[in-house]
């Protein structure tokens, strides 16, 4: 049941389908660390900028510890993964470094949250 209340206070932000990413061919998820060359506004906001307009970054988060970011991303396959490396995140002369980490498989995955 949607709430017109509960979204024009911001309580919710909005509403979407849940899609199978393997029904569509998207078989792989890969979460990503990058560091920047230089923390800066500047080089934050290039990154920033090219990440949303980027289809395969589902969600970009700043981090603390060794990485700047972290990326969660969705591809058909670890050769589109490779190639999106390679195209995307290569052409960014504002990356200083790419760690990657493949999901072997996602056991869950939760849009609730735990709100009493």
């Amino acid at each position: 049941m949607r709430n017109p209340k509960l979204l024009q206070s911001s309580v919710i932000s909005g509403y979407s389908d849940q899609v199978n990413p393997q029904a569509v061919g998207l078989n792989a998820l890969v979460y990503v660390f990058v560091r920047l060359t230089e923390n800066s506004n500047d080089n934050a906001d290039v990154f920033e900028k090219a990440m949303a307009n980027l289809a395969q970054v589902i969600e970009c988060s700043v981090i603390t510890g060794a990485h700047d970011y972290l990326l969660k991303i969705i591809a058909t396959d670890l050769l589109g993964y490779e190639s999106f490396v390679k195209k995307s995140l290569g052409s960014l002369k504002c990356i200083a470094s790419v760690e990657s980490t493949v999901v072997l498989k996602q056991t869950f995955s939760k849009s609730t949250f735990p709100i009493k």
